[in-house]
C-alpha cells in the first residue's frame, strides 16, 4: 500500500508510541575513558546487521531472536529511501517496509538498534538505495553533494518523512535506537563535499534533537576518515578479519584520539557477483578476529549477520574496472543463512560472544522447515512481441532512458525501422547499453550486446523496411562509487554502418507492476486459447526466450505447511520469477554462482500456488515433458560459474 504524506504524519502521531523523553535513559560517549555510557553505566555493543527489506515480516522475529540468542545485544539496519518513496510523493511503510514494526520487534527481543538512514546506503542495492527518479528530476544532478536540486529532495525525505518516524523510537524517548549514522562511507566518495555532510548533520540534529549520538562509518584508512569525518559526529571504521586490532584501529585513533573503538562493518565474508564464485569466510579466522577486537575493548557490528534476499529488482551492481551485477541471494556466507538457519559460523561466534556478554536464557530457535514440493510443469503464455501490442508505447526521435520513460527497472523494447538494405553483415553499435540488449530483426533473434561482457557491437543483416528491435534489460544500477547516477536502457545513439538510427518506439514491459502484468497476461492467455495458437508461435525465440511461462503447484493443507523451498531452474537461461504475484527476483543459473532462488514460506499458501517465469534467453520446452522447474528443500548459492572465463568470441558463439 502506498501512503500520502498525510498518512505518514498520522503514523508519526499515533502509530509509533510515546515521544515523551524518559529522563533516566541516555546513551553517550565517555571520552575521558574511551567508552560508551548507557544510562550512566559503561557499555559495549556487539551488533549484527539485518536488513528489514531483505526478510519477510513474518520472519523478522525469528531472525532477531537468533541474533539475540547468539549473545549480540544490538541490531543494525539500513533504511532504503528508494523502497519507501518509489515515485515522488508516494510513500510506502507497509509489509516488508514497515520499519517501525521491525524496530519495535527488535526492542521486544531485547535488542538495541543502530540506524543507518543514508540517504546513500550502498548495500549492493539498486543505485545504492537512492530512488531512480532523482535522475529524471535532474539528469545532471550531483548525488551526494551540495547540489541544491539534490538537497531539496533529501531534505524533504529526511525532515518531513523519515526522521519524524524515527524520533519516538530513540533510546531517550523509550525506544531502542541508540545511534544514527550520517551518510555512509562518504570518505570513499570522490566529491568529498564537507558542506554537504555538515548540512546532513544539521538536518539530523534539528529533527532528532541534540542528544542523539550521530556517527559516521568509513574504511580504516586515514584518507577515507579525513574526508568522511564530520565535526560533532563520531567517526568509526570498518574492516574484515586479520591483522592486529591495534593496527586496524590506528587510523581511527588518528582521527578520534579519544572515545570507544568501533568497527561498524566487520565482514564474515564478502558479496557475490553473477558469474564469479561464491565468496566464503574462514570460520576460525572470523571468530578469532572477533575475539581479538572484543578483547581490545572494541564495539563491533557484523556486516552482515543475516543477509537475506534482494527480492524483486532490489539487487544492484558494481563498477570498478568493469560492470558486475549482483545476484538475488544476499547470503554473504553470514552466520545465519539466506533462509535464516544458524550455520557453523553462528555457533563459533556465539562461543566468542559469551566470553564478553552473558547469553540469554533459552534455546536458539531451530532452522525453518524445508520441503521438496517437486516438479512443476510450466506452460508458455505469450512472448514480448505479442504482449507489446497490448501495452502503451512512447515515440521519440532518439532512444529515451528508463528514467525518462518513468521505468524504475525491468526491460524496455526499443524499436525502429531499418532505413536501408544491408547486403553484408554491418556493425550495429550501441556504445552505452545499460545493461543487456537482445537484438531482433523482424522478431528474428540476431544476438546480444552486453555491458557486463563489454560487447557493444553486433554484426547485423536485414532488409530496408524491416523492424529492428532491441529488448534492453536493467541488471541493477551501480550501488557504489562515482557512477551511481547509472541511467538505464539505451543511453546513447545507435548506429548501423555508421548511420545514426532515428524515430524510435519504446514499449516498457510492466514487470514492476504485477497488477498490470497479471491483467495483460490473462488477456493474452484468453486470446491465444480462443485462437488455439500453436505453441511455437508463442515463443519469442526458437529456444523459447523472451516469453512468459506459468505453472501451478500444490501445498498440502496441514499445520506443517507452507514450508520454505528453493526454486531450481535446470535448463532455463536467465529471467525473473514470481510466486503468487510476489517477485522472488532474478535468476541466471547458467552463469552461477546462485543456482536456486529462495522461496520463503511466507509467500506460499495451502492449496494451489501460481508460479510465473519471464525467460529471456532459453527454456527447456522444445521436447515434451521437459518444460518444468523443481522445488527442492536445499539451497544452492555456491554453484559453478562456467562462463566466467569466456572470451568475447566464445560469448558471441554461446548466444
Amino acid at each position: 500500500m502506498k501512503h500520502s504524506l498525510l498518512f505518514v504524519i498520522l503514523a508519526v502521531a499515533f502509530g509509533t508510541g510515546s515521544s515523551i523523553k524518559e529522563n533516566n535513559r541516555s546513551f553517550v560517549i565517555d571520552y575521558s575513558n574511551d567508552r560508551f555510557l548507557k544510562d550512566g553505566e559503561p557499555f559495549r555493543y556487539i551488533s549484527g546487521s539485518i536488513h528489514y527489506f531483505r526478510t519477510l515480516p513474518s520472519e523478522w522475529r525469528d531472525r532477531l531472536r537468533k541474533l539475540r540468542m547468539a549473545g549480540f545485544n544490538a541490531v543494525e539496519t539500513y533504511v532504503e529511501w528508494s523502497s519507501h518513496e518509489p515515485e515522488p510523493g508516494e510513500y510506502d511503510f507497509s509489509g516488508i517496509l514497515n520499519l517501525v514494526k521491525f524496530v519495535e520487534i527488535a526492542q521486544e527481543e531485547d535488542l538495541l538498534v543502530i540506524m543507518r538512514p543514508g540517504p546513500f546506503i550502498d548495500a549492493e542495492r539498486d543505485m545504492g538505495g537512492f530512488p531512480y527518479w532523482l535522475l529524471r528530476k535532474n539528469k545532471n544532478m550531483q548525488l551526494r553533494t551540495s547540489d541544491p536540486t539534490y538537497l531539496e529532495e533529501v531534505d524533504h525525505w529526511f525532515s518531513n518523512i523519515l526522521l519524524p518516524l524515527l524520533k519516538p523510537l530513540l533510546y531517550e524517548n523509550g525506544g531502542p535506537i541508540i545511534m544514527v549514522q550520517v551518510e555512509n562511507e562518504y570518505g570513499g566518495y570522490p566529491a568529498c563535499d564537507h558542506n554537504y555532510t555538515e548540512h546532513l548533520r544539521d538536518v539530523f540534529r534539528k529533527a532528532l534533537g541534540d542528544s542523539i549520538l550521530l556517527f559516521t562509518t568509513d574504511g580504516n584508512r586515514v584518507s577515507d576518515l579525513t574526508c568522511g569525518k564530520i565535526p560533532g559526529v563520531y567517526a568509526t571504521v570498518d574492516f574484515g578479519a586479520g591483522g592486529s586490532p591495534a593496527d586496524r584501529f590506528a587510523p581511527m585513533r588518528e582521527i578520534e584520539p579519544h572515545g570507544p573503538l568501533v568497527n561498524s562493518e566487520y565482514y564474515p565474508s564478502w558479496l557475490d557477483y553473477w558469474g564469479t564464485p561464491h565468496n566464503t569466510g574462514d570460520v576460525t579466522e572470523i571468530a578469532q578476529s572477533l575475539d581479538d577486537q572484543l578483547a581490545f575493548n572494541a564495539s563491533v557490528n557484523m556486516y552482515v549477520f543475516h543477509g537475506g534476499t534482494s527480492f524483486g529488482f532490489g539487487s544492484g551492481s558494481d563498477f570498478d574496472i568493469s560492470f558486475h551485477s549482483c545476484p538475488t541471494s544476499y547470503d554473504y556466507d553470514a552466520p545465519l543463512s539466506e533462509a535464516g538457519d544458524p550455520t557453523e559460523k553462528y555457533w563459533a561466534l556465539r562461543n566468542i560472544t559469551e566470553k564478553y556478554l552473558p547469553l540469554p536464557e533459552g534455546d536458539v530457535p531451530p532452522p525453518s522447515p524445508k520441503f521438496t514440493y517437486g516438479k512443476v510443469a510450466m506452460e508458455i503464455v505469450t512472448n514480448v512481441f505479442q504482449m507489446k501490442l497490448h501495452l502503451d508505447h512512447v515515440n521519440a526521435t532518439w532512444p529515451l532512458t528508463f528514467e525518462e520513460l518513468f521505468v524504475s527497472n525491468g526491460l524496455v523494447i526499443y524499436q525502429t525501422v531499418i532505413p536501408f538494405r544491408i547486403d553484408d553483415p554491418s556493425p550495429l553499435v550501441i556504445d552505452e547499453i545499460h545493461d543487456r540488449g537482445y537484438v531482433f530483426v523482424d522478431n528474428r533473434y540476431s544476438g546480444v550486446v552486453s555491458r557486463e561482457r563489454e560487447m557493444y557491437m553486433l554484426p547485423l543483416q536485414g532488409l530496408q523496411g524491416e523492424t529492428l528491435s532491441i529488448v534492453v534489460e536493467s541488471q541493477g544500477r551501480i550501488c557504489y562509487g562515482p557512477r551511481t547516477n547509472d541511467f538505464k536502457g539505451i543511453t546513447t545513439n545507435v548506429t548501423l554502418s555508421g548511420f545514426e538510427l532515428q524515430d524510435w518506439t519504446m514499449v516498457p514491459l510492466p514487470l514492476t507492476n504485477i497488477s498490470l502484468l497479471s491483467s495483460v497476461l490473462s488477456q493474452m492467455e484468453k486470446l491465444h486459447h480462443h485462437k488455439n495458437t500453436p505453441q511455437p508461435e508463442l515463443r519469442g525465440t526458437p529456444q523459447g526466450g523472451m516469453s512468459f511461462y506459468t505453472g501451478t503447484f500444490n501445498v498440502p493443507e496441514s499445520l506443517d505447511h507452507p514450508q520454505d523451498t528453493f526454486l531450481r531452474l535446470d535448463g532455463w537461461g536467465k529471467g525473473i520469477a514470481w510466486v503468487n504475484d510476489f517477485c522472488l527476483g532474478r535468476y541466471w543459473p547458467e552463469v552461477g554462482p546462485q543456482v536456486k532462488l529462495y522461496m520463503p514460506r511466507g509467500v506460499l499458501k495451502t492449496g494451489p500456488n501460481k508460479l510465473l517465469l519471464f525467460e529471456q534467453e532459453l527454456a527447456p520446452c522444445q521436447i515434451p515433458d521437459t518444460c518444468f522447474i523443481t522445488l527442492e528443500d536445499k539451497p544452492l548459492v555456491d554453484g559453478p560459474t562456467p562462463l566466467r572465463n569466456y572470451t568475447l568470441e566464445e560469448n558471441f558463439a554461446h548466444h
